[in-house]
């Protein structure tokens, strides 16, 4: 990815009064050492494939610090409502998975505490510097970062080869390939468009050029009518309205059962979602191939779909161990290969110099030996700069997805949606006293 992301830092570091309420939250206790000898004992909530794994293969490695982990269900299925929850309640755990976009909200909230004591400057130049920057809000550091989330398109390459279809660069090939397929197959779609997932349209906009949220000075900027989100906007809304793609929740039985039966030949995910196809569907292994997300101009484009960090939450006494684990988790080869040969995960480090240790710890033979790690390096090299999240976003996703799923024919429309988010957030930010435009 291109240093140039170093904006998005000067962004976010420059708008000091306009994030006053998330420096001013997030405090916390000193850590509390086990006496006695005894190991400290953290707990994690997390929902990442491999997470069980790597807490295994850290308690057997490890005799100072034990992890007692439960898995919980992804954060937009619930996950976050549970964190937030239990920190309202006091009985957070310590170290808790929150996703980049989700981050801003759980500090604004002071769910969190600030990291920076504990997670050095030695420890952040270990990372890509975009990774750190979305973690990186008033000038404190308030997570650690694990992968990096680029976009990437899967497809079926032998029902692609069966019909005669060329895998799309361009999102005006990729209708062309939509129309083909549903003329090869009157119940087969290339794609599903996840009216659950918010995520997933923004990382679109994000590929197109958009900025929703913007900070400059102490004024929020929310725009999310302007061209770039326009485009992706009318183009999903045509898709869905001449029949050329799914419409079911991200990884429902609806949607699993489609791609079990072929009659979805395609996903766009993230660099994540390789492993996820492999973990769902083991039964078509060699099938599967990993190609570049297709952009409006031919030229590698992409946004950043998801990717995961590791919070303290606020509660906890135990900051320098919960750290220990985090940064054992994200900056470790011994992490990162505990994982991935999980064989359920594809994460794409954040750590760039584990990369090659990722590589060589994920089965490649389900995509036909494909270097799909070599597909993400450059996916995530192209990621466009001037993406940031802002510190609603839970509002903001909340409000688009219960018009996502109202969207139909001669109803309700996708630029409904959007609009309904830009006014959600609008709404919230500004009842939290923060300066607004938009």
């Amino acid at each position: 990815m291109s240093l140039s992301w170093s904006r998005t830092s000067r962004v976010i570091a420059g708008t000091a009064t306009a994030l006053a309420v998330l420096t001013a939250c997030g405090g916390g206790g000193d850590d509390a050492d086990s006496a006695g000898g005894k190991p400290v004992t953290i707990t994690f909530w997390g929902w990442a494939k491999g997470s069980k794994e790597v807490v295994d293969a850290f308690n057997a490695s490890h005799t100072d610090i034990k992890v007692t982990y439960e898995e919980i269900p992804s954060g937009n299925a619930g996950g976050y409502a549970k964190i937030s929850n239990a920190v309202k309640a006091g009985n957070a755990p310590d170290l808790v998975s929150i996703e980049y976009p989700s981050l801003p909200e759980f500090v604004s909230s002071g769910a969190l505490q600030d990291i920076g004591d504990a997670f050095t400057e030695a420890d952040r130049a270990k990372l890509l510097p975009q990774a750190v920057d979305l973690t990186t809000l008033g000038g404190k550091s308030w997570a650690v970062p694990f992968d990096a989330a680029p976009q990437a398109f899967y497809y079926r390459k032998d029902l692609f080869a069966k019909h005669h279809i060329e895998v799309p660069t361009t999102w005006d090939a990729f209708r062309k390939a939509a129309e083909q397929v549903k003329k090869a197959d009157g119940k087969a779609r290339i794609a599903t468009f996840f009216p659950d997932d918010p995520t997933t349209f923004e990382a679109m906009a994000w590929q197109a050029g958009a900025q929703w949220f913007k900070a400059e000075d102490d004024t929020w900027k929310i725009d999310t009518t302007d061209a770039a989100t326009t485009r992706v906007t009318a183009y999903w809304q045509g898709l869905l309205d001449d029949g050329l793609v799914h419409k079911n929740a991200s990884f429902s039985p609806e949607w699993t059962g489609s791609l079990k039966n072929g009659t979805t030949l395609g996903y766009l995910g993230a660099s994540w979602g390789a492993g996820v196809l492999k973990g769902t569907l083991p039964e078509q292994a060699g099938k599967w191939a990993v190609a570049p997300m297709p952009s409006w101009d031919g030229k590698p484009a992409s946004g950043m779909l998801g990717g995961s960090t590791f919070a303290v939450t606020k509660g906890s006494s135990k900051k320098a161990a919960a750290v220990e684990f985090a940064r054992w988790m994200a900056t470790t080869e011994e992490g990162v290969k505990a994982r991935i040969a999980s064989g359920t995960s594809s994460a794409f480090p954040a750590a760039t110099t584990l990369r090659p240790a990722a590589k060589k710890a994920f089965d490649a033979g389900y995509y036909g030996g494909q270097d799909i790690y070599a597909l993400f390096e450059a996916a995530g090299a192209s990621i466009t700069p001037q993406w940031s999240w802002g510190p609603s976003t839970g509002t903001t996703n909340t409000a688009i997805k219960d018009r996502f799923g109202a969207v139909a024919p001669g109803g309700p429309t996708l630029a409904d949606a959007v609009k309904a988010g830009h006014d959600a957030t609008v709404a919230e930010l500004t009842k939290r006293g923060l300066k607004v435009e938009g």
